[in-house]
């Protein structure tokens, strides 16, 4: 199998949805998949904005009771393509370094191709996002025979009948029935990477016990992992927005976040970290492997200095300044210490920063109502004059 071109089309997006708008010149090949969510998420905002001026209740379109319908539309969708976008192009990166590197040797190729082909194929099948449909419609009638028998809790736009009569419809027979779907579209997607990591794991690779990234060769997984950041921030802010819209309303107390706020940044947690534990075996085996062999290695090296600098006779008398076994005995401790400090996941400490600062970020807002900046400040600035 000559050159890398066969594997340089991996890609988890796809789709009779991308098919449409690559027609319509809204996406192609992930990368400008943005232009397609921002289409979406604007265009349904914006006859929903038209309804409620129609309606009358403009007034009422902006308030916070009902923020999460424009973090829906105007931020979720949005960043749920941009990350698509992102992500796209740092996975067939990520395939085409462990092909190019050797990370998987030559002999199998032909089973990563493989791998490749049927990941591409259910990502262009109609059948996951028909599923997905099907889904999205059930879902809705559920919510809807829950909203018209009174035994929804929520304050989404729509819930106020009377208030948003043609904008509610708008919001509840397509705006969430477009989020939903588009939600068990990414879980489709994800599925299909942990399914493909994990049989990339299952295949014989060929991983370098002393690589300077410290995972073996895998170290760019993590990098491509980092670009999940705009999904977490989708998560996070449609949380937040449903929190804000509760406790505006009265329906929730703000001390009912916590709980929530810990499961989310679990989930998150999860979602990036727990496809890398898939090579841990490998990676453990790798660095045992390389301990043992270079173990024997520096046995034979230093034994060999130690004959040639220290035991043999006249060994005084030759130059010890500039000699290149000091260094190499250097280098030779430096690769040892490289395998001691060897990650068993290609997972940083960098990568978890980033989940969590994204996770956590869109809940920050919510403090404002526990803790009205204005008032602290008012506080601070009397308790400074003394009054």
């Amino acid at each position: 199998m000559e050159g890398y071109g066969a594997f340089e089309n991996f890609s988890l997006f796809g789709g009779p949805l991308h098919r449409l708008a690559g027609r319509l010149g809204l996406a192609r090949k992930g990368r400008s998949a943005f232009a397609l969510g921002l289409a979406l998420g604007l265009s349904s905002w914006s006859i929903l904005f038209a309804l409620a001026l129609i309606e009358g209740v403009s007034y009422k379109f902006f308030s916070l009771s009902v923020i999460a319908a424009h973090v829906r539309l105007l931020v979720v969708i949005p960043l749920l393509f941009l990350c698509e976008s992102l992500l796209d192009v740092r996975l067939r990166a990520f395939v085409s370094l462990i092909v190019r590197s050797g990370v998987v040797p030559k002999n199998t190729l032909p089973e990563l191709a493989t791998e490749i082909a049927r990941t591409n194929r259910w990502r262009d099948h109609w059948v996951p996002e028909a599923i997905c449909l099907l889904a999205t419609v059930l879902l809705t009638v559920i919510a809807a025979q829950k909203h018209l028998s009174g035994r929804t809790t929520g304050s989404e736009l729509g819930a106020a009948v009377s208030e948003f009569r043609l904008a509610g419809l708008w919001y509840w027979m397509v705006c969430l029935p477009l989020v939903r779907f588009l939600a068990f579209r990414w879980l489709w997607r994800i599925a299909l990477w942990w399914c493909f990591l994990w049989r990339l794991a299952r295949l014989k690779l060929h991983l370098a016990p002393a690589h300077p990234d410290g995972a073996g060769g895998l170290g760019y997984l993590e990098v491509a992992q980092t670009y999940f950041f705009p999904l977490v921030l989708a998560i996070s802010a449609l949380m937040s927005a449903s929190f804000a819209e509760e406790i505006s309303s009265g329906i929730s107390v703000f001390e009912a976040i916590y709980p929530a706020l810990a499961i989310t940044l679990i989930l998150d947690l999860v979602l990036v970290l727990f496809p890398p534990c898939f090579f841990a075996f490998k990676l453990k085996a790798c660095q045992e492997r390389g301990l043992s062999d270079y173990s024997v290695l520096a046995a034979r090296y230093v034994n060999d200095f130690d004959r040639k600098w220290l035991s043999a006779p006249g060994s005084q008398a030759e130059p010890l300044l500039g000699t290149a076994d000091l260094q190499s005995l250097a280098d030779l401790s430096n690769s040892v210490a490289i395998l001691r400090n060897m990650r068993l996941v290609p997972v940083s400490t960098r990568l978890v920063i980033t989940v969590m600062v994204a996770a956590l970020l869109p809940m920050v807002p919510l403090f404002l109502f526990k803790y009205p900046v204005a008032e602290l400040i008012q506080k601070i600035v009397s308790k400074l004059a003394g009054l």
